[in-house]
């Protein structure tokens, strides 16, 4: 087992080098933590990995890393698919007007967020909603999985 992140960054005022909260974590666990510039395969050969969860990665990951786990990589992407794929998908749905938002755990193929979707939780979107009460607390108010 091993966490991937993003390399570290420099950050506020001081531009000082930071870990993300996810490093921290990992850290805080003692979770081996990798930080490539560009994941490659080289990378995951000292973990053989049954699966890889991809959260908010912020890179289009190669076939050969989608492949390396045996049960492949799956990502949990936070918008109804296919309806937003890419980048930003709970503004772009607050700012479509959508009623409906939820995450999605999907199969990850070569595509950008174009594999299976596994499983999904649905949430509404009121119109007192942003994206930022989206994506830090999801509602409880009406979440349905499937």
């Amino acid at each position: 087992m091993a966490v991937i992140t993003q390399p570290d960054q420099l950050v506020g005022r001081g531009r000082k080098l930071a870990h993300s909260p996810v490093k921290r974590l990992a850290l805080a666990h003692q979770i081996p933590v990798i930080q490539p510039r560009r994941l490659t395969i080289d990378d995951l050969l000292p973990f053989p990995a049954d699966l890889m969860i991809v959260v908010a990665y912020g890179q289009i990951l190669r076939t050969d890393v989608l492949t390396f786990p045996r049960r492949g990589c799956v990502n949990v992407h936070a918008s109804l698919l296919p309806r937003w794929r890419g980048a930003a998908p709970i503004a772009r749905s607050v700012l479509a007007g959508d009623t409906e938002s939820g995450v999605c755990l999907m199969q990850m193929d070569e595509g950008l967020d174009t594999g299976g979707v596994l499983a999904q939780v649905t949430t509404s979107i009121s119109p007192a909603d942003t994206s930022c009460l989206l994506y830090t607390s999801p509602s409880p108010r009406d979440q349905r999985g499937s």
